[in-house]
């Protein structure tokens, strides 16, 4: 199956942090990419997990504590993780934040792994 081209002319725009609890919004999922944007209320947290493709976070706004692996760093807008295939990691938000977390390889359906690429929210 051919893909069309996908543009998001502010990727930002697309997804704010909510007054409380977790938001997702997925989008894009194909040709070995999975976009999703999160928005966070402060304080809320995915706590440690793994995801099973590589992944990329990069930090749109606010400000988090990340732990990658044995790394731990507290991060703002234009910060950007790259994690390996099973890397534990975890996210809490210090301020409103929003997140594009980028899932490579084999997308969700081709793969046969759940929509948000393992157990767990990457």
């Amino acid at each position: 199956m051919t893909e069309t081209p996908h543009i998001v002319e502010n990727l930002m725009a697309e997804v704010s942090p909510p007054p409380h609890g977790i938001l997702s919004l997925t989008i894009h999922d194909g040709d070995g990419l999975r976009l999703v944007l999160f928005g966070f209320a402060t304080g809320e947290e995915l706590s440690e997990h793994t995801a099973a493709r590589p992944a990329v976070v990069h930090v749109l706004t606010g400000d988090a504590d990340v732990t990658v692996g044995e790394l731990r760093r507290s991060l703002g807008p234009g910060a950007w993780i790259h994690m390996p295939a099973s890397t534990s990691h975890s996210i809490r938000a210090t301020s409103p934040l929003t997140i594009a977390l980028y899932l490579l390889g084999p997308t969700a359906r081709s793969a046969g792994v759940d929509a948000n690429g393992g157990a767990s929210p990457a």
